[in-house]
């Protein structure tokens, strides 16, 4: 295979009101993750030349099951900020920002805080 899974398709979009197929994951040590320009979240929108749009899953699935040896993909990046792929098989896809963030404002506030307060009692 080319190492890598599929989400999206006119009948199970990914993202709302959105046909694209995107990348949910990279096989560890499969084609795409040896080769290392394919990400989890990028919209393929062409396979050999072939546009990917309007296709349903199954029908995507059987391109990229018949797309040969070598394989040409037109690919969109997903902006950073852009939606966070589909994580399946129990894989973890990481944590978002606001998740890192805020904890660790409210910990820097609560040092600023306990740091005021034993400056004052000095």
């Amino acid at each position: 295979g080319l190492g890598f899974n599929i989400v999206g398709g006119t009948d199970q979009q990914y993202i709302s009101n959105d046909n694209s197929i995107y990348v949910s994951r990279i096989k560890k040590d499969g084609a795409a993750y040896l080769d290392g320009r394919l990400r989890e979240g990028d919209k393929i929108l062409a396979v050999n030349g072939r546009d990917l749009k309007d296709l349903r899953h199954k029908d995507a699935v059987e391109l990229f099951r018949n797309a040969g040896c070598d394989v040409s993909l037109k690919i969109q990046r997903r902006p950073q900020n852009g939606p966070v792929g589909h994580q399946g098989d129990g894989e973890s896809g990481g944590l978002p920002l606001a998740a890192i963030l805020v904890p660790g404002l409210a910990l820097a506030a609560a040092a600023a805080w306990i740091l005021l307060r034993y400056r004052q009692r000095m």
